[in-house]
Order: C-alpha cells, then structure tokens, then sequence
C-alpha cells in the first residue's frame, strides 16, 4: 500500500463561454456559483486525508488478503494491472496498484494511471441533471421534448412474434427526464426490436470518440429510431445518459465537458478527469487487454471500436458521450463518490443539496431489475441483502464500466470503494465478487 497519493497535474483553467452560444437563465446560478469557485479555489484542491487501516476497522489480516488478491490476478493472466482505493469516514485506507500499466513496455500500474471509465461517466452526468434541478433550471419530471424538440414524439418497435419481426408504433407517453435517468425510457444501445434500422443509422453501441459530429446530432438522429420498450415498462440500458448530456448542453448553454468541469471536476480538484486525453498525460492511459481463445492476456488492436484501445488520444475528439466518454483515475473518482456519500459536498465545495443525494440513491423503479436491487438516478440500489446474495448493507450503491472498472458507496459502513483496471475480453473474471467479499471480510468493527 503506497503512503501517499502521486501529486496531480495543475488544473487547467477555465474555458471562457463561447461567444457565439446563445444564454440561458440556468447559467445565472452557475456563474454565481463558479465565481465562488474560483475565489476559493486553493481550497477544493486538498487531497483526501489518510488513516491507518487498523485503526480505521479493519484487520491487518484482512487487508494482507487484498494485498495478495491484487497481485495474484495481476500475475496469474486474469488481468494486467488494477488500482484499487478503499476509503472509510472520508479518509484513504488502501490504495494500492498492482501489475503493469502497459505489460508490452515494461510499465508498472501506478496509482495514478487513467482509466477508460465508460458507464462510469454516467453517475456524473446524473449529478450534473440533478445540479440543473438543484437551481430551478429544469425538473427530473420534465418531458424530454420540452428541450430537446427531436423526442417530442418517440416510436416504439413491438415484435410480432414471428421471425424477428417488429410494427412500430407511437409510444404511450413522451419520455421524462427521470426515465433516462432511471433507464427506463426503453432506449437500448441499438439492439432488440429495430436494431436493423440503429445499425443503418450506424448508431450502435456505446462507443462514441470516433464520432466527428457532436453529441446533440447524434442523439437528435437517435431520436428518430425506434424505441425497444414503452416508457416505464422496463428498464433498458442503453443511451440515456447519453441523452442526458445534450440535454444538459441545451440546458445550460455549455457544451457537456465545460459544464462538468467547471461544476464538478474543478471544484472537487479532479484534475485528471477528460473525455479526451491531453498530451502531456497519454504516458498515464491503461493498456486495454483482452484474452485470446485460450484465456491468456492480449493486447486489444489500436483504432476505434468497443474492443479496441479507443480514439481517446487522436481523433475527431468532438463528441462528448454522457454515457460512456470519460477517462480518470481512482484518486479522482474517490473524491466524486465521498462528495456523494458525504451529502453532496467534499471539502467547500458544495455540489449537490443532500436532499438531491438521498433522491438519487433510492429506488424509483420498484421490483424491474429484481434480485434485491432497485435503481435510483444514476446508480444501482441494494434493497436486500438475501435477494442480492452477495456482502454489503441495504442501501449501498454503485455501478461499472465497460473496461471492467467497478465502484460501490456503502454509507452504512462510511465506505467507498473504487477499483479500476482495463480488460475486454469474454473469458469471465471473478474479481469484482472477490473484490467486494475480501473488503467486507477485512472489516473488523
């Protein structure tokens, strides 16, 4: 376990408004607030405090099983390195890296290595949404349509029942904002009923860097495609986040990555949190790996693609996907969930009102995603541990990505966790389970 965080690059500073961008009533809480922010903005680039695991609640044993976990799968051709970050009351308790950053080059993980973080964006974009509701800017129970004109009125594709086929017809209801916050708008990621005509529009899949036309032209075409369920009947994973972020630009009147940075990532002091990678930080990127037919480590191609090493560095580097486009680190993605478990803020900087937090941490879509779990607006929900069969506390929330990165805040125990590696591959991988039932067999009190 190493004794301290790498030191962060500076901040860039912030980006001026664009000149030609039309205004919006939403920006004056915002400017208020980033003038806040940048007369105080010493103070929000503390670094996390640090405690002893021990004399944090866990036992020395326990902490020496992670530590050895860590290195066996980054040794035994499960994975090629990992970082992993357990933080209890606010404060560091482990962090560690293990394995190599890239095995080709001889590089060893470092804490600070970036990740692809994929659906991991998505809890921030949410936090984003529900900043915009926090300032009167809009309300979660919104039509969709009301600001993005494109889904005022959406199609669904209802099989037949014979041969694959499908009608299309109009959707019972117009999409609210809390259903692409919950995902239940019936938006997949262009498979399902319809997904001849996603793949014709070349809308498919969550991969976006390779995408030359912004985020709104790609979700204003979406929303002509056919939908894969009626509002509210399901829950369907898919673009909806992705929906959110031009959302947020329409509503903001900032293109998706400023309104993050200058509402989230400047004030927690995340400083290595990009859609696309500056220059000077690629020596930092993860290597993406898979494995071969026989289950051993290799190098996903270079381009782009879902299975690739992603256009993250080159590139059209002009689309900004909600759902999927972020890069980070564990240092940085610790600090946005301890503002989360924290009520909404982390240090001065004040996020999110706590009543925004409890919202969007319990569950709103009732028994559609079964086994114990609900989802809330952003983040899936324990509801009860038999259900879930697996160790933690009611209430406890998180998600993933689609490298294999994964993250869980439990506010019963005052735990975040965060674990960060970059794998695509088919041949399945135990770790995030071993992960999860080795932090809570460590805890002692």
């Amino acid at each position: 376990m190493s004794s301290a965080l790498h030191a962060p690059a500076a901040p860039q500073p912030s980006p001026a408004l664009p000149a030609n961008r039309p205004f919006h009533p939403a920006l004056l809480c915002a400017a208020a607030l980033l003038l806040t922010h940048l007369g105080t903005g010493a103070a929000f680039a503390q670094e996390l405090p640090r405690a002893d695991a021990v004399e944090a609640g866990f036992s020395r044993a326990g902490i020496e099983r992670l530590d050895a976990f860590l290195n066996d799968y980054t040794s035994n051709g499960s994975l090629s390195g990992a970082v992993a970050m357990v933080l209890r009351d606010g404060a560091v308790v482990y962090e560690k890296a293990a394995g190599f950053r890239d095995i080709e080059s001889g590089d060893l993980m470092r804490p600070d290595a970036i990740f692809r973080i994929a659906s991991q964006t998505k809890a921030i974009v949410s936090v984003a949404v529900m900043i915009l509701q926090d300032e009167g800017a809009l309300l979660i129970s919104d039509r969709v349509g009301r600001y993005l004109p494109a889904f005022a009125r959406t199609t669904v594709a209802v099989p037949d029942g014979e041969g694959g086929g499908y009608e299309i017809v109009g959707a019972d209801r117009a999409i609210t904002i809390r259903d692409l916050l919950t995902h239940t708008a019936g938006i997949a990621y262009g498979n399902g009923p319809g997904g001849d005509l996603w793949r014709e529009a070349e809308i498919t899949g969550w991969y976006f860097a390779h995408r030359d036309e912004p985020v709104r032209a790609t979700v204003d075409r979406l929303a002509e495609l056919p939908f894969q369920a009626q509002p509210g009947s399901r829950f369907v994973y898919g673009y909806a986040t992705d929906i959110l972020g031009a959302l947020v630009e329409e509503v903001s009147g900032l293109p998706l990555d400023e309104f993050l940075y200058r509402r989230i990532f400047e004030p927690l002091g995340m400083h290595d949190t990009h859609f696309y990678l500056p220059p000077e930080k690629r020596d930092r990127l993860a290597t993406v790996y898979g494995h071969d037919g026989e289950g051993k480590l290799t190098r996903s191609p270079d381009g782009p693609g879902m299975n690739t090493q992603g256009q993250y560095t080159d590139g059209p580097r002009v689309s900004f996907s909600g759902g999927a486009g972020l890069l980070s680190t564990a240092r940085d993605y610790s600090r946005f969930l301890q503002m989360m478990l924290n009520g909404g803020s982390l240090g001065d900087a004040r996020i999110l009102s706590p009543t925004s937090v409890e919202l969007m941490t319990t569950n709103h879509i009732g028994d559609l995603m079964g086994r114990g779990t609900g989802f809330g607006l952003g983040f899936q929900v324990r509801l009860d541990l038999g259900e879930a069969g697996a160790p933690g506390s009611v209430g406890d929330y998180g998600w993933g990505g689609a490298y294999h990165t994964t993250y869980w805040v439990d506010p019963a125990e005052r735990l975040v966790v965060t674990y960060f590696t970059q794998l695509r591959g088919f041949r399945p991988v135990d770790d995030h389970g071993k992960l999860r039932a080795l932090v809570y067999g460590a805890l002692a009190r």
